[in-house]
């Protein structure tokens, strides 16, 4: 992943995003490769059923990068402000 996710429309971390796919509010969600599958399994399967588009990232900490983060994260998703 090169670019970077704009801030403020992106929340970080499976909790937040398997939240903001349940509400409704992901607009696309990324998903680290590299990422524990038991977590991130689970947003896959929602996004299916909320038909949110899944983006499949190389590794949690270039996806963290994208976000503004120091750190990794398994999964990302971009909401509608």
């Amino acid at each position: 992943m090169n670019g970077r996710i704009q801030p403020g429309s992106v929340k970080v971390g499976t909790k937040q995003t398997t939240k903001m796919v349940e509400q409704g509010k992901a607009t696309m969600v990324y998903v680290a490769q590299d990422a524990d599958s038991r977590l991130v399994s689970r947003i896959v399967q929602l996004c299916r059923q909320h038909n949110v588009e899944v983006t499949f990232v190389d590794t949690m900490r270039s996806l963290g990068k994208a976000c503004g983060i120091d750190v990794g994260t398994a999964a990302a998703a971009v909401v509608e402000e």
